[in-house]
């Protein structure tokens, strides 16, 4: 009976602490509106579900950047790129860091870490 009341206990345990450390990927979306920047690449998010990107080192400058509307549920981001000669791309990641600072997210084999910037 000891032992049952051991090994018992000790399932109790397991479950209470593997139960306490899900992660959670309930970002606030709020979060992502504004400019972030990694390096030469930038994003900028509107409130609205709008959004575009740029790249300087291509030469690019923001009022040239790539449309895109974008959802975020939970930790997954969608970006739909809208592209001028037509049609649509979707891009898929999985955010791993949102705070009003800082964005990370990876998909497609790489991973970015972004910082917001003013203006």
């Amino acid at each position: 009976m000891k032992k049952f009341l051991y090994f018992f206990g000790l399932s109790i345990l397991g479950v209470l602490i593997f139960t306490g450390c899900d992660k959670d990927d309930d970002f606030d979306d709020a979060l992502l509106t504004g400019k972030w920047q990694s390096g030469t690449l930038f994003e900028r998010y509107f409130a609205n579900g709008t959004g575009y990107r740029w790249n300087t080192a291509d030469d690019v400058r923001e009022d040239e950047a790539q449309d895109f509307t974008w959802t975020l549920v939970k930790d997954e981001l969608t970006q739909i790129h809208i592209m001028e000669i037509g049609g649509n791309v979707p891009r898929y990641y999985s955010v791993t860091e949102l705070t009003s600072t800082r964005l990370r997210y990876e998909g497609h084999g790489r991973k970015y870490s972004f910082t917001k910037v003013n203006n």
